[in-house]
């Protein structure tokens, strides 16, 4: 839930160490694929470029209709980023601009600065469901944009299609309204939104087969930590091989002073849980219950990789899956910054029946 600009986050915020089904420790985590990117200086507010990456946080990537992948990410009202080398991530990233041309059409402060943005294909219209909020606020919001581009000044913003709030109606009065994303599941073709960061964390929702209502009554809780301050967000969901992978970020996102991290393991690592059904339960490979604490870690601090999270899963890239997300390269920014997380990815390996990472 930060981005490009420098965001004071989540420092002094106290997170209890992962439950007991979470197993911290690896020495095999791969080294992502770095995603580089060109300096830009017709957007110079968008990302700080010239050491060997793209900027992002809350990375969301899809193919767009003229066969080069898009990336978009939290701030800069959205920002555009598009790969040079059609049908590959290799090569540099070019920024574009933004999604919206000025504030959201939501009423709520944050209406200026969306976040976490989550872009699908449907049919042949791109759906870009983006939040608006304040840090650490429940007032929240999940947006709606539209476009069959991709491209800047193409997009429509259709205002909230979810809204949370301690008056709000259940379960929008204990969850909070961010970190859309949209799965539609391939055996029912019903639309699904998971969200949730904090405040009971993931949740579920069905939507309306124009993906613009969400159904309420539908409404079941998919993860929670009941230790500490509930320090899950950024879900996505994805299907292989007859399971239903629920992904999610754990922990201290941001806000990072390398004088004084996290203690260790509760900063930002990647998750997973699995299910025969959409709508659950979702298990960790010890048959622990996501919401009772359960939950794989997939990939965690290594190396000079600290705080990888924001992740979403890229289906048939060289015919396999692949997970992004953004991390600190903690040789090139030793400071941390928030403003220079970088866009990593690694090849997914389903052979166990749970997921591993793997450069190649």
């Amino acid at each position: 839930m930060a981005s490009f600009l420098t965001l004071a986050l989540l420092a002094s915020t106290s997170i209890a160490a992962p439950a007991t089904g979470n197993i911290f420790a690896s020495t095999n985590w791969p080294q992502p694929h770095v995603v580089t990117g060109e300096d830009d200086s017709a957007h110079p507010n968008d990302a700080t470029q010239g050491w060997g990456g793209i900027h992002v946080h809350d990375p969301s990537i899809v193919l767009g209709p003229d066969g080069h992948y898009f990336s978009f990410s939290t701030h800069g009202l959205t920002a555009i980023s598009r790969a040079s080398k059609a049908g590959s991530l290799d090569g540099d990233w070019k920024i574009l601009g933004s999604v919206l041309k000025g504030k959201s059409v939501i009423s709520n402060s944050g209406n200026a600065d969306p976040w976490a943005p989550d872009v699908h294909k449907v049919g042949s219209t791109y759906y870009n469901f983006y939040s608006v909020s304040q840090f650490g606020s429940q007032v929240s919001s999940i947006g709606l944009a539209t476009s069959t581009t991709l491209l800047p000044g193409s997009w429509t913003d259709h205002g909230a299609i979810l809204s949370s709030s301690p008056t709000a109606a259940y379960p929008l009065n204990t969850s909070n309204a961010i970190d859309a994303a949209l799965f539609v599941d391939p055996k029912t073709d019903i639309p699904y939104l998971n969200y949730g960061s904090f405040w009971s964390d993931i949740f579920q929702v069905q939507l309306s087969s124009n993906l613009m209502k969400a159904n309420l009554k539908t409404a079941v809780g998919l993860s929670f930590d009941p230790v500490g301050t509930q320090a899950e967000e950024g879900s996505y969901m994805s299907y292989s091989g007859g399971y239903y992978y629920l992904w999610y970020s754990h922990g201290i996102c941001c806000g990072y002073d390398p004088s004084a991290l996290p203690a260790k393991g509760t900063e930002y690592s990647i998750r997973v849980g699995r299910s025969k059904a959409a709508t659950g339960p979702f298990v960790d490979s010890n048959g622990v219950d996501l919401r009772k604490g359960g939950g794989n870690i997939v990939y965690g601090s290594h190396g000079n990789i600290y705080g990888p999270g924001g992740q979403g899963i890229l289906s048939g890239y060289n015919g396999r899956d692949v997970l992004y997300f953004h991390y600190v390269n903690t040789t090139s920014d030793p400071k941390y910054a928030d403003n220079l997380k970088l866009l990593g990815w690694d090849y997914i390996n389903y052979s166990s029946g749970w997921p591993v990472l793997s450069y190649d």
